[in-house]
């Protein structure tokens, strides 16, 4: 699955040369030329980081980093700003906004890629690119595959969509409702107890070796992923 990144940018050159860029690199950009286009571009799935050019039509940069970041649902979506401001306050005002990271024009396809690539390192430590092994159970996020002990399981997408967010947040407690933001989104009606019918999957088509026990209901609170079986 590759990462989609929005690419907010005015000056059409600029941005389709970024998104060639980006589309060579394995990433999946869309893009909006101002401040509008790039708020209508901003839902569900949400992009995965967003480029943000300082001066917009209709705002700017500063003005949709601090909107994004005071929502609950996009506070967490990762933005580099991409200007040709060098001055310090400019940058001191954009990291104030929430800003992770300062790209300056003129830039480099190379450093934008590695400046990309930091970032969501930096956000996610456990990248969608990178496998997760808890336990001797392996989940390949980009091959979308599931192994214990080298034989492959069958999961479905819920599934293992489902697993992949245990695995890489072990040892705390979700209720229904945060798996159902966290795992099919928060712009999808699904009743919660569909949540405990996806549980009841994942453990089946996770037995064999003990590791159905990892998935623990906590009475009253919901589900905890946990390879301290209680």
């Amino acid at each position: 699955m590759s990462r989609q990144i929005l690419v907010v940018e005015d000056e059409a050159p600029i941005r389709e040369m970024i998104s060639f860029v980006l589309d060579n690199n394995g990433f999946n950009p869309t893009e909006a030329e101002d401040y509008d286009a790039a708020l209508a571009k901003i839902h569900e799935p949400y992009p995965d980081l967003i480029l943000l050019d300082y001066m917009l039509p209709g705002g700017t940069g500063i003005k949709l980093a601090k909107a994004l970041k005071r929502n609950e649902y996009t506070r967490e979506i990762p933005i580099i700003m991409l200007t040709a401001r060098t001055d310090e306050d400019d940058k001191v005002q954009g990291f104030e906004a929430g800003v992770d990271d300062y790209v300056t024009k003129p830039f480099s396809p190379k450093e934008l890629i590695a400046r990309i690539k930091a970032v969501i390192r930096r956000v996610s430590p456990t990248s969608l690119e990178e496998p997760i092994e808890y336990h001797g159970m392996v989940l390949d996020p980009v091959a979308h595959r599931v192994a214990i002990s080298d034989r492959s399981l069958d999961l479905g997408p819920t599934e293992f969509r489902l697993l992949h967010f245990f695995m890489s947040h072990p040892e705390r407690v979700y209720s229904r409702e945060q798996l159902l933001d966290n795992v099919w989104g928060t712009n999808v009606y699904v009743e919660d107890r569909t949540v405990d019918v996806h549980i009841r999957r994942l453990r089946k088509a996770i037995t064999g070796e003990g590791h159905e026990n990892f998935i623990q209901t906590v009475r009253g609170a919901g589900y905890r992923f946990s390879g301290k079986v209680s």
